[in-house]
């Protein structure tokens, strides 16, 4: 088989392209040649390199319009541009599941401003009546734990959002009981594949990126259903789920990130997520196919 991994034209460094790297390997390894092609080219040029029309394509970008154009198309894209848009952006992820049985933090989105500069007070102030300080504000598109803070009072909270400028976020409860710590649950094709503890005792964010550790961990059987669950409604056909840890460890969606890097996550457990991830494809391609 022929395959494209879409990656970002500007985001090429060793960090990122080593994940690439392992899923190419990983490609090889089911016989499958996964040549690597820009969201530059694929949105400039798609009526030239398609000529050499690829069998499948991996999206390891969050350029949603990369991945629908390449749908529009026909050809058959993991994950899809609606599960990637839907997990790209914070906001939208709570109101694809607001109606769900998925247990999430109280989450408030703010309001669209059109980049206008706008009084936030009000929105603190309500934000303050229902959850309560300290509470977390979360730029809706973020990554590594980036673009997110703790506001520990109201002026805290709008200093914070006086900082992150135009950038639409949400503001949602502080869950205490999981102060630097959450579980990343690696699902693929409905399976959970590998997971990890994550631990911070420097930051409330477990982000092995702000400074956590990782940990072996075996997820409960409510937590391991929850990943599943939110990948099945999201569409995911893979993804790393964020699980923070609510009241006698109820299980408390944080985030889902579409493309998760898997590079600690297999140095904690020794799983490599991009096997998992090919060997999916390959066997589900090869059905959808039919």
């Amino acid at each position: 088989m022929y395959a494209w991994l879409i990656i970002n034209q500007y985001l090429q460094s060793a960090k990122f392209d080593e994940i690439y790297d392992y899923l190419v390997a990983a490609a090889a390894k089911v016989d499958c040649e996964l040549e690597k092609i820009t969201n530059y080219q694929v949105l400039t040029n798609l009526s030239e390199i398609i000529e050499k029309r690829p069998d499948f394509v991996v999206c390891w970008d969050k350029d949603v319009r990369a991945a629908a154009l390449l749908e529009k198309h026909g050809l058959k894209v993991y994950n899809c541009a609606g599960a990637i848009k839907i997990c790209d952006d914070k906001s939208l992820t709570y109101i694809a599941l607001a109606d769900s049985h998925i247990k999430m933090p109280k989450t408030m989105v703010s309001p669209l401003t059109f980049g206008l500069d706008a009084d936030m007070s009000g929105l603190v102030d309500v934000a303050i009546s229902k959850m309560g300080l300290p509470f977390i504000i979360k730029e809706n598109c973020g990554s590594f734990g980036a673009q997110v803070y703790k506001a520990e009072n109201r002026e805290n909270a709008l200093e914070i959002i006086q900082k992150i400028g135009k950038s639409e976020f949400i503001i949602q409860e502080y869950i205490a009981t999981s102060e630097g710590r959450d579980v990343r649950i690696n699902i693929v094709g409905g399976k959970a594949v590998a997971s990890m503890l994550r631990t911070n005792e420097g930051d409330f964010r477990a982000n092995i990126t702000n400074g956590g550790k990782m940990h072996n961990y075996t997820p409960t059987k409510q937590q391991e259903e929850m990943a599943k669950d939110v990948c099945r409604l999201l569409n995911l056909d893979f993804a790393g789920v964020d699980i923070l840890f609510g009241e006698n460890d109820e299980p408390i969606l944080c985030e889902v990130n579409s493309n998760a890097h898997f590079k600690n996550i297999m140095d904690c457990t020794g799983i490599n997520v991009a096997e998992c991830i090919m060997e999916y494809i390959i066997g589900e391609h090869k059905s959808y196919g039919k």
